[in-house]
C-alpha cells in the first residue's frame, strides 16, 4: 500500500535514465477503499527511481501554506519530473489537490519566484487521471458534456503558467467497474507510458487523451 513513503524500485530499469527522480504525488481521500488508483500507484512505484506519495496520508487535516509550502516547495525542486495523480470527482480535482497548488504554487510563484518559481520551471509535467464514466460520455454533446482535455484544462493552463511542460494525460475510463485483469491490464500500461515519458519520449506531448477502458 502506498502510505506517504519512498519505495525501492527494480522494474523496467534498462530504459530510463540514472540519477534523476520522478514524483508522483497521489491525491486520493480514501486510498485504502480504491482499487483504481491502488494499482496505478503500486505499478508506478515499482519504476526505478519513482517516489510515490499519498498526500492524504501526509495531509490528512489539509495543507497550509505558511506551515507546508516551504517543505512542499522543497519536494518539489529536488525532483527531475511530476506526476499529479487523482480521481476525477465532479468534474474536477479532490479538494486536497486545489488546497495544494492554493499553498505550494502561490508560495513558489508569488512569494518566492526568484528563489523557487524561476528553479522550477521547466520541469516535466504530467496528469494521471481516473474516470468512472465510459469514454463516450467525455465528449461535446456527451453525457458529462465536456470532453477529458476540457475538464483537465484548468491543470493546463497552470502548468502553462509555472512553465512546465505538459505531457499528454494519463486517463482510465471506467475505473470503478473494470475487471480485476483490465485494471492489472491498465496498471502494466501505466508503468510503460511513465516509462517512455521518463525516458524522453516524444510522442506523449500534448494529445488528446486516448480512450482507455473503451473496451471493458
Amino acid at each position: 500500500m502506498v502510505v506517504g513513503a519512498s519505495f525501492p524500485c527494480s522494474y523496467l530499469k534498462e530504459a530510463i535514465p540514472l540519477m534523476t527522480k520522478t514524483l508522483i504525488l497521489l491525491f486520493h481521500p480514501d486510498l485504502a477503499n480504491s482499487k483504481a488508483n491502488a494499482a496505478l500507484a503500486a505499478a508506478a512505484a515499482k519504476l526505478p527511481s519513482v517516489e510515490v506519495l499519498d498526500m492524504q496520508v501526509i495531509y490528512p487535516d489539509g495543507i497550509d501554506l505558511s506551515k507546508d509550502g516551504e517543505r512542499e516547495a522543497l519536494r518539489l525542486l529536488e525532483s527531475d519530473r511530476i506526476v499529479l495523480q487523482f480521481p476525477i470527482q465532479w468534474y474536477s480535482t479532490p479538494p486536497l489537490l486545489k488546497a495544494w497548488q492554493d499553498a505550494v504554487l502561490t508560495r513558489m510563484f508569488y512569494i518566492a519566484y526568484e528563489s523557487e518559481g524561476r528553479m522550477f520551471e521547466g520541469t516535466p509535467f504530467m496528469v494521471a487521471a481516473t474516470a468512472g464514466n465510459i469514454p463516450d460520455a467525455y465528449r461535446s454533446g456527451g453525457r458529462n458534456m465536456f470532453t477529458m482535455n476540457a475538464l483537465l484544462a484548468p491543470l493546463q493552463a497552470t502548468a502553462h503558467r509555472c512553465g512546465l511542460p505538459w505531457a499528454e494525460p494519463f486517463v482510465l475510463y471506467q475505473a470503478d467497474k473494470l475487471s480485476a485483469e483490465a485494471l492489472d491490464a491498465a496498471a502494466f500500461e501505466y508503468a510503460a507510458i511513465l516509462k517512455r515519458w521518463i525516458a524522453g519520449s516524444k510522442a506523449l506531448w500534448v494529445k488528446e487523451p486516448e480512450l482507455r477502458g473503451a473496451a471493458q
